[in-house]
């Protein structure tokens, strides 16, 4: 179904050293992309489109994904992540530690330049025109985690207007 060169691993790139096959090929545009197949550990797969110099398409990404989550599927794998995520259940969202739940925020610090919700986009992996519901769901995960007692109140304040529709 991805048309991969068995026996053909990537040699270069990242995430090359977990690759067992790939294929090179253009988009419509013009843009040379690999689609790899990787193995991690001794469940974990990982579908991968990658691009050198200019981005892939839009119609090109949303047909890879839909091919991606439909071989997941057929094959009855667990998403975990897809990057960048299109929907909510794209994004990974990290677990909090036990031991880190009860934290009441002492000896906890905020050691980033920003105070703004705009400035932490790009912190946690997001971009200008990512979905609402996947902005959503990376920013209740930051704020699950014992730094956000930290943070700034002018940028706290503006995620919980955010998140409630603001």
């Amino acid at each position: 179904m991805l048309q991969l060169r068995r026996g053909t691993p990537r040699t270069e790139g990242y995430g090359s050293e977990n690759s067992i096959a790939h294929r090179e090929f253009t988009d419509e545009t013009g843009h040379r992309l690999v689609l790899d197949l990787g193995k991690v550990d001794e469940d974990g797969w990982v579908f991968g489109l990658y691009f050198d110099g200019g981005r892939p398409s839009p119609s090109t990404v949303e047909a890879h994904r839909t091919l991606f989550r439909g071989l997941m599927e057929w094959f009855g794998l667990q998403l975990v992540q897809i990057t960048p995520a299109a929907t909510a259940d794209e994004v990974l969202v990290p677990s909090v530690p036990p031991e880190a739940e009860g934290e009441d925020g002492l000896g906890v610090s905020w050691n980033f330049s920003y105070d703004r919700l705009e400035q932490l986009r790009s912190h946690v992996g997001l971009s200008r025109d990512a979905p609402r519901e996947v902005k959503e769901v990376k920013l209740r995960a930051l704020m699950g985690l014992p730094i956000w007692s930290a943070a700034p109140e002018p940028l706290r304040s503006e995620a919980e207007a955010f998140l409630h529709g603001g």
